[in-house]
């Protein structure tokens, strides 16, 4: 590039840079507006408190730019329109954005900031971006962090002031900034969380600060941030992996039986069997032709059957709890003295053991006996 290109890139960046002057009565060459210019808004019922309260200071802001301003408590619109007096022919968009925010929660201390040329403003609409009521709650009280620390590390790091109402985002701040600020709120809204454009933010202000990379590409110090979701076929790939896994372990453990699955149906190309219509069944069993008050008779007959069969079977099973159960009752004392033995047998008895106590005694001493030839000797 030639010395003299290099100048004329350097003249615009400086202008670019350089404030430019607030736009002044005598800037207005073609005097005051022929026609008048206006725009209305509405406002929430909760809001009336606080408008009629710092309606004073809207007015007073307003007035200095040459704009009229109504605040409409039945209808509950505030208005905005050009006079004679306005000589910016912008502001009158200017006063429309902060009657926009007063509407959406901000603060009129803040609002009034809007009327610097520096400054603009954006209303993101976040309600029809999530169905599922709850899931929106979950991601929108992502945007604003655990005790607002995401929000404000958003504000510091794109020097805009961000406020989180109902189902709109409100943005101010420069230009540029008001992009970023959206593109994070939107993509929060897709289930993608703000830190992920919060580091990206911090890497970019770092970058800034090097005059070298001011002509280079910074896609290579971005992180390059993946989506982690799988298709449905990854999924039942890697379920079918999981299961296979799983079979093994417990073939290995002897335990074959244990994971074993029902044997799944041969696949067959044409559809089951049709089912009989309810007319086919009546044709059949005969009740078709039958008349109105026979079909009635038979119904109500079919009824009572079926309520006679439920009664009996309710009323067994309260009788089960009337049952006594089998109770093993004392003897009798008959039964005691059939039970004894009588002296007969007992005489029988000790007769018996007497006798084999003799003969156990003989074979005892039959044992013990020395023989003859012994004796002799």
């Amino acid at each position: 590039m030639s010395e003299d290109g290099q100048a004329s890139t350097s003249r615009h960046k400086n202008h670019r840079k350089e404030k430019l002057d607030p736009f002044q009565p005598e800037d207005n060459k073609a005097g005051p507006f022929t026609e008048e210019s206006s725009f209305a808004t509405l406002f929430p019922k909760y809001r009336e408190r606080y408008l009629r309260e710092v309606w004073s200071a809207v007015t007073k802001a307003l007035d200095a730019q040459g704009i009229a301003c109504t605040l409409d408590l039945v209808h509950g619109s505030m208005s905005v329109r050009t006079t004679r007096k306005t000589y910016d022919p912008y502001i009158i968009l200017k006063a429309r954005d902060m009657i926009k925010l007063l509407a959406r929660g901000v603060a009129v201390n803040q609002a009034i900031k809007i009327m610097d040329d520096g400054v603009a403003c954006d209303i993101i609409k976040i309600g029809n971006l999530v169905r599922n009521k709850e899931r929106f709650v979950k991601r929108r009280q992502r945007i604003i962090g655990p005790d607002g620390s995401t929000l404000k590390a958003i504000e510091l790091l794109t020097q805009c002031y961000v406020l989180v109402q109902g189902s709109t985002v409100s943005v101010m701040g420069p230009y540029k900034s008001l992009k970023e600020v959206r593109r994070i709120v939107l993509d929060c809204m897709k289930n993608i969380h703000p830190i992920y454009r919060i580091k990206e933010l911090m890497i970019r202000r770092e970058l800034a600060k090097d005059p070298k990379l001011a002509t280079e590409s910074w896609d290579r110090f971005l992180p390059q941030f993946r989506k982690r979701h799988l298709k449905t076929s990854e999924k039942t790939a890697k379920k079918n992996d999981k299961l296979s896994a799983k079979d093994e372990a417990r073939k290995a453990a002897g335990l074959e039986g244990a994971s074993s699955k029902p044997a799944k149906k041969v696949y067959t190309p044409f559809p089951p069997a049709q089912q009989p219509r309810k007319v086919d069944l009546q044709l059949e069993s005969g009740e078709y032709f039958l008349k109105s008050h026979e079909k009635e008779a038979r119904e109500k007959e079919r009824r009572q059957q079926k309520q006679a069969e439920t009664t009996a079977k309710r009323r067994a099973e309260r009788a089960e709890a009337f049952v006594a159960p089998a109770e093993d009752a004392a003897p009798t004392v008959k039964e005691k003295r059939k039970r004894r033995p009588s002296a007969a047998d007992l005489e029988a008895e000790m007769d018996g053991e007497e006798q084999e106590g003799k003969e156990k005694e003989k074979k005892r001493k039959k044992k013990h006996r020395v023989p003859e030839s012994m004796e002799s000797s």
